[in-house]
């Protein structure tokens, strides 16, 4: 389901919409988003879920594009929010989001972080530690108030995905060890400020396969089934998220039928409502990066090198994990296919986007895609070098577009600065 049409006609298109124009207009870097994509495959996911005939709720994790239209568009198709910050929580309830349908998940949570959300009346509060279920719990009652909570468990299982985005084992900072997790509960399970109605898990990102997540996920259900025969009122249980994407052709990942299958499956016996996280597989193939080719010249190894208007500035995912995206000029061309490197203006020889890449020979001035760019790509993006950040575009299913988030000015990006 990627977003751009890469047919062989003149220029290729999202969604029907001619992308030249939307460059010339807004200029480059310049991400890109196409509305329908992004409903079609949140569709896909609730249907594939509500065809396994078992509650559950679809918690859209902000981490993966927290754009404000992107949110908007998330809540209007049913799904409910997962968020990292206050800021994120922030973002959720100007998109329409009411608390009790935000999840706020995160490894460090600040006094100022936890008191606004123990305020808020959220769906839960997903714990990380002894310590944070005490904090919460202070906070509590010293607002008068009892908050849900669930507690993150730490699997050791590994999620099979870059190690930097693995989060399930038990050398990673998140969550309490499974071993301890019943013992961290039962000492405040007469906590007056708490009320644990679940247990949540969440073992890594861009995840391929569905082994890791129902290794993970059956060590928690037997989990919440042990502590519901002790009395615990548990309401649901959190198997996050991870679910990959494509992105190089040939890749594979499950279906959503399978998916729904196997998490229902584990969910079932429980008697719980499952909850999934699911961000990037909603909107990662929905993005493009736009750039334009600012100047090519000889590599020392017989190749070339084609830089890019955008860097790692704009899309970190390449310098950060070494992620592969497919590049696609946006205009055919009948050039002869060369050897390129495709790298970025930053000062960092980390800014490159793709090395020895098979291109239509390149030409200053020509606009090319960086595809699959719409998970971890805005929401990344940073000002080093001083480069303002790229305006954001969503085109609409009637084939209409508009500007979600202008490009900064300098003056903008000094406003809160002083000498």
């Amino acid at each position: 389901m990627a977003a751009l049409d890469t047919t062989q006609a003149p220029v290729f298109a999202l969604d029907q919409v001619p992308l030249e124009p939307i460059a010339a207009a807004e200029g480059t870097p310049c991400y890109v988003y196409s509305a329908p994509v992004v409903s079609r495959r949140l569709a896909a996911l609730q249907q594939a879920l509500a065809d396994c005939a078992w509650p559950h709720a679809v918690h859209y994790a902000l981490k993966a594009n927290s754009s404000l239209a992107i949110a908007r568009l998330i809540r209007d198709g049913g799904a409910h929010a997962d968020a990292n910050s206050i800021g994120e929580i922030a973002l959720a309830t100007r998109a329409g989001f009411r608390p009790d349908q935000i999840v706020f998940t995160g490894v460090g949570k600040s006094p100022q972080e936890l008191e606004r959300a123990v305020s808020l009346d959220l769906k839960a509060i997903n714990a990380e530690s002894p310590g944070e279920l005490d904090r919460i719990d202070a906070l509590a009652r010293s607002q008068g108030r009892r908050v849900r909570v669930a507690l993150r468990v730490n699997p050791d299982v590994d999620a099979q995905s870059h190690p930097h985005i693995s989060t399930g084992l038990k050398t990673s900072k998140f969550g309490v060890p499974l071993d301890d997790a019943a013992e961290v509960l039962r000492a405040r399970r007469d906590a007056a400020g708490l009320e644990i109605i679940g247990v949540h898990v969440h073992v890594g990102s861009q995840i391929t396969s569905l082994g890791p997540l129902c290794a993970a996920a059956r060590k928690v259900a037997d989990l919440a089934v042990a502590l519901r025969a002790e009395g615990f009122p548990l309401s649901h249980l959190d198997l996050g998220g991870g679910l990959g994407i494509v992105y190089e052709q040939g890749g594979d990942v499950p279906t959503y039928e399978a998916f729904a299958r196997a998490l229902v499956d584990v969910a079932r016996p429980t008697g719980l409502t499952l909850i999934v996280e699911p961000g990037r597989t909603l909107v990662g193939p929905a993005g493009v990066l736009l750039a334009r080719v600012i100047d090519v010249k000889p590599h020392a190894g017989g190749g070339r090198f084609v830089v890019l208007d955008a860097g790692m500035t704009e899309l970190m995912r390449p310098a950060l994990y070494g992620a592969f995206h497919r590049i696609v000029p946006v205009h055919a061309a009948d050039r002869p296919l060369v050897p390129c490197d495709v790298v970025g203006p930053v000062c960092e020889s980390s800014d490159t986007f793709g090395r020895v890449r098979e291109l239509p020979e390149p030409h200053v001035g020509d606009l090319m895609a960086i595809m699959d760019a719409g998970a971890y790509g805005a929401v990344m993006s940073n000002t080093y070098n001083r480069r303002p950040l790229p305006p954001e575009v969503l085109v609409e299913a009637d084939g209409s577009w508009r500007v979600i988030r202008r490009r900064p000015t300098l003056d903008d990006m000094f406003a809160l600065e002083q000498a």
